[in-house]
């Protein structure tokens, strides 16, 4: 928070491009700073005013021997760069520029902003912007942006990477009679970017949740780390736009192609406890339960409803969150019984029936609270003729302990309004639908799974780390990106993966041999630098029985290869020991530019190939991450043995998954690998690598997080 307290705590601001003329920007910011209650100094700064708003003005600040804390700048793109110096040379020590028309703009506009930020750089001053809103912090009575009026005190801080979103942001705080603690538009992140402000914003006491709108993020490694520290002492609520774009287009494997941008920011909020808000709605939905309500303990929703039907869809809404509907504590079931109208339902959801009286729901509500079974509440009220949408509010707040989540859903409009006002008044946060209040629930339930998550231990195997580079390095060398199933095989064997016996033959007669020396049945495959899928080209013959299906299958491939694809240098054909039947899953990485490895894990065939049942992890992880890995597919059930489906050794694939982390964190020019399939059996059966290619880059290559 150090660095940024001239920003968010000035004591003394000019306003460089001031004006006189209402709905102007310099206007409008000087105006809400005054409307706001700001307590410090104001200077306004326009050479063809004498006093705006009732304050005198500056012809200029530099000349003025003015000091200040903080220069909002809102001039013309022309003159920025003179009013930034200005401000400088007056000891400012942060800079918001509001103008637009920098790297938004053009080639001139990027140039203009870098120097903008150097010049700031270079008096160890910080820039906001430009093409920003500004910034608003409440507990400091500054609004120092063209939104509008000050959102009242809170703890939710809003990060925006767009000022139009920031000033919706204000207007459904309004709406909601939601508080704000600050709200910060960084527009083009010149110098400030998220990661500064993750970092400042965990640090602040008057910040409970942390909410952020981002279009990019600058850099990867340093968000995740910013993001982790974060979320580690407060939640914190990202929606990302922008992420439709598909992965490398060059991408080769499995794993790349269906590691798109989406996926690598996904898995990067998943590694940083960031709670990720699919819509502008979800984001404040999470954030106000955050900002209100405690952390459940657990998983177990009751449901208490004054109608059937909302309640049955809150239900749904529970376990397709993959939470569970709770069951009663006998007891309190028992007194329940006794206390509420034998036609009420003392099951769950718990049913008031529709002339619940407000004290018939706070009664359900304690003892709810009371019972052991129940980690979270969700109250549903529809309104109906005897309902007093605002009394009953008014005693279900009353009955509240602290000590369990509760969140509502007051269905309906203007009837349950001042029902609705009553409930954020005193911290309860309401819905209008009983799946957005259970979603908030899931969001809060997952968030505290995160912070309890064990410390994460990365483990190191021994391997044979320098047959490895000689093969990676011995192949950038040569001028090829591909290593192929032998080579790749090869390095994955030096960081102990099992793989079948195999040999490199280059006439008939040495893959008979090859062929008697490892035993039939064999499998034979092209080996080719220019051939990536060896199958598509009739590369690949199984299930091979004796010599003369050996030269056959020989002489069959060399032919095939020449004419479908005459240009592949062919250095022979790979014979290979024949594997024993088990489960085909997939493991491999794909290096994501800006967060860099990600590992992925799927069954194979149809579930890989068409339901796209697929997860990824960054690297590196530990043993637990990778089992979560494993559960975290629909196809779990499989792999445990249930469906029919004989269980595998779930062990084995999660240490497959962290050697591969090793290896791609051992070495940045892995860009991607694919082991598909990795054949894996019941416990005890070795798990084998029937294929698997890597792709290689010789640029620089992005380095995985700490361990």
């Amino acid at each position: 928070m150090d660095m940024l307290q001239p920003l968010l705590y000035p004591q003394s601001i000019a306003i460089i491009g001031a004006s006189r003329t209402p709905g102007k920007v310099g206007h409008d910011i000087l105006a809400n700073l005054q409307d706001g209650g700001f307590a410090g100094r104001l200077l306004p700064v326009n050479p063809a005013a004498e006093e705006i708003l009732g304050l005198p003005c500056l012809a200029n600040l530099k000349t003025s021997g003015e000091k200040i804390d903080l220069s909002i700048i809102a001039v013309p793109r022309s003159l920025a760069e003179e009013a930034v110096a200005d401000s400088l040379a007056a000891g400012a020590q942060a800079v918001v520029v509001i103008s637009a028309g920098f790297k938004e703009m053009d080639e001139e506009g990027a140039r203009l902003e870098k120097r903008l930020a150097s010049m700031c750089h270079s008096h160890q001053a910080r820039l906001l912007g430009p093409n920003c809103l500004g910034l608003i912090n409440s507990h400091h009575r500054l609004n120092a942006s063209f939104a509008g009026k000050m959102p009242e005190l809170g703890g939710i801080s809003v990060i925006s990477q767009s000022g139009a979103l920031a000033t919706a942001i204000l207007d459904l705080a309004a709406g909601r009679h939601l508080g704000l603690a600050k709200l910060i538009s960084i527009g083009n992140k010149a110098d400030i970017s998220e990661v500064d402000l993750l970092t400042a914003l965990a640090a602040d006491e008057q910040t409970r949740v942390i909410a952020a709108y981002l279009e990019d993020i600058s850099s990867g490694d340093e968000f995740v780390k910013a993001a982790t520290e974060a979320s580690s002492v407060k939640p914190v609520i990202i929606l990302k736009s922008g992420t439709t774009a598909a992965g490398r287009k060059a991408a080769t494997s499995h794993t790349g192609v269906l590691a798109g941008a989406d996926i690598a920011y996904g898995a990067a909020f998943h590694r940083a406890g960031v709670i990720r808000a699919d819509t502008f709605e979800s984001l404040f939905d999470c954030a106000t339960a955050l900002a209100m309500q405690p952390l459940p303990k657990g998983d177990r929703v009751l449901i208490i409803t004054n109608a059937g039907g909302p309640g049955t869809m809150a239900a749904d809404a529970v376990e397709q969150a993959g939470m569970q509907v709770a069951v009663l504590d006998k007891n309190t079931a028992a007194a329940l019984r006794e206390k509420l109208p034998r036609a009420a339902s003392v099951g769950n959801p718990i049913d008031v029936l529709g002339d619940a009286e407000p004290q018939r729901y706070a009664t359900v509500v304690a003892a709810a609270q009371d019972d052991p079974a129940v980690d979270a509440i969700v109250v549903i009220l529809t309104p109906q003729a005897m309902t007093r949408p605002k009394d009953t509010a008014r005693a279900i707040t009353a009955s509240l302990s602290g000590e369990k989540p509760v969140v509502a859903a007051f269905m309906g409009g203007e009837e349950v309004m001042p029902g609705r006002a009553e409930l954020v008044a005193a911290g309860l946060p309401d819905y209008p639908a009983p799946e957005r209040a259970v979603a908030a629930l899931k969001s809060m339930y997952d968030y505290a799974c995160w912070r309890r998550r064990p410390p994460r231990v990365v483990t190191r195997f021994r391997v044979n780390r320098r047959r490895a580079e000689r093969i990676i390095t011995r192949r950038l060398r040569s001028g090829h990106r591909q290593l192929g199933e032998v080579r790749a095989k090869s390095a994955l064997a030096a960081y102990g993966f099992h793989v079948p016996e195999g040999y490199l033959a280059t006439t008939a007669e040495e893959a008979v041999e090859a062929a008697e020396r490892i035993g039939y049945p064999v499998a034979m495959k092209v080996v080719s630098p220019d051939i990536v899928h060896k199958s598509d080209l009739g590369g690949v013959k199984l299930n091979i029985i004796d010599a003369e299906a050996a030269r056959d299958a020989f002489d069959l491939m060399h032919l095939r290869i020449g004419q479908r694809a005459p240009e592949a240098a062919l250095e022979g054909i790979y014979v290979e020991k024949m594997l024993a039947k088990g489960l085909e899953v997939i493991i491999g990485m794909n290096r994501d530019p800006q967060f860099g490895p990600m590992l992925m894990f799927g069954l194979g065939g149809i579930f890989v190939e068409v339901m796209k049942d697929v997860t990824f992890h960054l690297a590196p992880i530990s043993e637990t991450d990778a089992i979560q890995m494993l559960k975290s597919t629909r196809s779990y059930e499989i792999l445990e043995g249930r469906r029919g489906h004989k269980g595998v050794d779930l062990a084995v694939i999660a240490q497959g998954l962290q050697r591969i982390s090793q290896l791609a964190t051992d070495f940045p020019q892995i860009a991607e690998l694919d082991i598909n399939p990795f054949i894996v059996g019941e416990p005890g059966q070795d798990p084998m690598v029937a294929d698997a290619r890597i792709t290689l880059e010789n640029g620089p290559q992005r380095h995985a997080f700490p361990r």
